[in-house]
């Protein structure tokens, strides 16, 4: 392959992909009723359509790097949009819930392929000095697959049927394989170390619980006693693998890698970050809809500015990075990404729909600065060898967050609306505006964990962004 064009295309191949994965991961929910609907169930039932995706990828994400290094990045990555492209065509077909259920499974795992190995892809052909800019150009799909995918997901059920959801996925996929024929680098290991299975059994079976936990947090009425014992199974099981790791010399995932400063601060302060900003894409529906009475087509439409807005902060970010620097950008923006969280709290009936799309506006703008930062700055001081780890470590972290995120939002949303009455608008967006501050509070804590950056971090990827 000329290493010229496979720059040019592959931040498209994995793009395309990482898009209708993460298209997919939220579309799901808005169909849940039709899907009911059809198939004679209930929507609590289908429920398992939900999670039976979410557990699989948990607990295939950690395989990845294992399998990119013993067959090969391209292999593995073809298999996996050939996977989900078909996955999602027996979703469409499914007659009953089981056949449903049992076709997300093989699509999340292989949702748990694309990610990582794809983004190993990226940071391995590309120099640190055009990572930012392959980095900001493959990050999008990721900030807008959360927002666009409950609007398209009512459209298309308003409009066509739920098997639409589903089959929206084929062209996609088709174009993903396409490309990623003609452009994707097979990246392999001539001497692959042996697999962990006890690892993976180990951090599978918590992280996979623990996940589980997390998807029905807020959803259904638990108490402490139906709570605490799996989530201290989960805990004791994820610590194990953490003790199983430091003993063994080939772990599933080299936890070690954390010890490099930079990587630690990116992966662990994105941790932190989502805990606010994941909540968001829960939040802002209920703004609008419960809030402010708006009709869900126009609430979807709200959503918009943002998608727009992350995809216009790719033309500059690379400029900002390069004249301010990673530690500086990433203190000062977690601050306006809090702040802009916080203005929420401010939006009412009488609230002009300009300023809402101003804040639309800039959520994307900050969020994607805040992404495409965090994303690229992990690998600044990691070697070469490493990398097939640090982004299979990165993408299992980032997927937990991401649950740990929307959890966190239901959390805090179901608290301050327990007790309030029905139908009461002006109650429940007193409720909600103080969901929007707790987790501005959040997030600006968060901005605290860039603190421990230094000035100089990144200049090897920031200084040749240009």
């Amino acid at each position: 392959m000329d290493p010229v064009i496979t720059r040019r295309f592959l931040p498209w191949v994995v793009a395309t992909a990482l898009f209708m994965e993460q298209l997919d991961s939220t579309i799901v929910n808005t169909g849940i009723p039709a899907m009911a609907v059809s198939l004679g169930t209930t929507p609590l039932s289908l429920k398992a359509v939900v999670t039976s995706y979410i557990l699989s990828l948990a607990v295939c994400i950690p395989a990845s790097g294992w399998l990119a290094e013993r067959y090969g990045s391209r292999r593995v990555f073809l298999t996996a949009v050939a996977l989900f492209t078909l996955s999602s065509v027996l979703c469409g077909l499914a007659v009953n819930a089981p056949m449903l259920v049992a076709a997300r499974v093989p699509q999340g795992i292989a949702a748990a392929m694309m990610m990582p190995v794809g983004r190993m892809a990226i940071v391995r052909t590309f120099p640190k000095g055009d990572l930012l800019r392959a980095m900001n150009f493959v990050i999008i799909p990721a900030l807008l697959g959360p927002l666009l995918g409950p609007t398209v997901g009512g459209l298309i059920v308003h409009w066509l049927s739920w098997r639409d959801i589903f089959f929206v996925n084929v062209p996609v996929g088709l174009i993903a394989l396409w490309f990623g024929h003609r452009h994707m680098p097979d990246y392999r290991n001539d001497q692959p170390p042996p697999f962990d299975l006890r690892g993976l059994l180990l951090f599978g079976s918590g992280a996979a619980l623990l996940s589980w936990l997390l998807e029905i947090f807020g959803e259904h009425g638990l108490n402490a006693g139906q709570v605490v014992p799996p989530l201290l199974l989960s805990l004791g099981l994820l610590g194990a693998y953490g003790w199983h790791a430091q003993r063994v010399p080939h772990p599933l995932l080299r936890l070690s890698l954390l010890r490099t400063r930079t990587y630690r601060i990116s992966v662990l302060g994105g941790f932190v970050t989502r805990l606010g900003v994941g909540g968001m894409p829960f939040l802002l529906p209920l703004l609008y809809q419960l809030g402010l009475g708006l009709p869900a087509w126009q609430s979807g439409l709200l959503m918009m500015p943002a998608a727009a807005a992350a995809m216009g902060m790719k033309l500059i970010s690379s400029a900002m990075l390069r004249r301010f620097g990673y530690r500086q950008v990433l203190v000062v923006n977690t601050v306006l990404v809090a702040g802009t969280i916080a203005c929420y709290a401010l939006v009412g009936p009488g609230t002009p729909i300009t300023v809402i799309v101003l804040l639309g506006l800039l959520m994307g703008l900050f969020n994607s600065l805040q992404f495409s930062s965090m994303n690229s700055m992990a690998y600044a001081d990691i070697a070469e060898r490493d990398t097939p780890m640090a982004s299979t470590l990165a993408s299992t972290l980032q997927q937990m967050s991401m649950s740990f995120g929307l959890a966190c939002g239901s959390l805090v949303t179901g608290l301050y609306l327990a007790g309030l009455p029905q139908g009461d608008a002006g109650a429940v967006r007193g409720a909600l505006h103080h969901a929007f501050l707790t987790l501005a509070v959040l997030t600006l804590v968060s901005s605290l964990t860039f603190r421990a950056l230094r000035p100089e971090d990144g200049e090897s990827i920031s200084r040749g962004a240009g």
